[in-house]
């Protein structure tokens, strides 16, 4: 017997709605000795965002109520059984922060689009005053700072954001590549390396990746290992045009054996 339309097991059903939002963990804790000791209940925030396997992602809220530093993936189970709800804390404070954070990080892009640094700095700086490990704000200064060719204060925002794993995750690869190459052009090729590398660490298997240190070497003169990384980037993507175009190019110029 077939399903007739309109009946129950051809309805769809209503899609469970995703968690997301703020919650908060509690530890119960003992404080002093004897007499004189007494519990205190210690209260943190999380960000949490259900991913598309079911797990949740959390985030510890900072001191200025923004979800910040680094991500940890736990089970749904676990979630549900050590976090609780608080979604009048989310909608009243945190989701404001949240806003207000995006529209400053948005405001210091348009200004630095438009070649205004000093404003482009500002926004930016507010930002980070607000969340230090802010992605795309650090990101955003650092262009600033190398498009003024400073890179002394380039440095510091470099030192930042090697420490920052969430720099290197997808959604920031466009920001990712553009700081690289400002790196590269203002001649930081040991920083590029060293920012390269890290990027290794979290993902080895991007072509991408081989063949812009392969770059890097190639401006160091240091052919054995620019021939390394163009080989290793060709391995994973045997036909990556930049990868064959540079691998022609240094065999044009006797660089390579053909």
């Amino acid at each position: 017997m077939t399903d007739q339309p309109g009946s129950t097991s051809q309805k769809q059903q209503p899609s469970k709605e995703r968690i997301k939002g703020v919650f908060s963990t509690q530890i119960l804790s003992k404080v002093g000795t004897g007499t004189t000791m007494r519990k205190t209940i210690q209260k943190s925030y999380w960000f949490a965002n259900e991913l598309d396997d079911q797990t949740i992602e959390i985030q510890p809220l900072n001191v200025n109520y923004v979800p910040s530093g680094p991500k940890n993936i736990i089970p749904k189970d676990e979630f549900l059984d050590k976090f609780s709800p608080e979604p009048e804390f989310y909608t009243v404070t945190v989701m404001p922060k949240m806003r207000e954070l995006e529209k400053t990080v948005a405001r210091g892009d348009r200004h630095r689009k438009r070649g205004e640094t000093y404003s482009a700095e500002l926004e930016y700086g507010n930002a980070i005053k607000v969340d230090e490990e802010n992605v795309r704000a650090n990101f955003g200064l650092g262009l600033t700072y190398l498009e003024r060719g400073n890179t002394d204060k380039a440095q510091d925002i470099f030192e930042r954001l090697v420490k920052i794993e969430a720099a290197y995750e997808p959604e920031h690869k466009h920001l990712f590549n553009e700081f690289g190459i400002s790196l590269r052009k203002n001649k930081m090729i040991d920083q590029a390396l060293a920012y390269y590398a890290r990027a290794l660490e979290l993902s080895d298997n991007d072509e991408n990746l081989y063949c812009n240190i392969a770059r890097l070497y190639l401006e160091h003169k240091d052919i054995p290992n620019t021939l390394e990384m163009l080989r290793k980037a060709l391995e994973i993507n045997p036909d990556m045009p930049e990868a064959n175009k540079f691998m022609a190019f240094l065999k044009n110029k006797g660089l390579v054996a053909s």
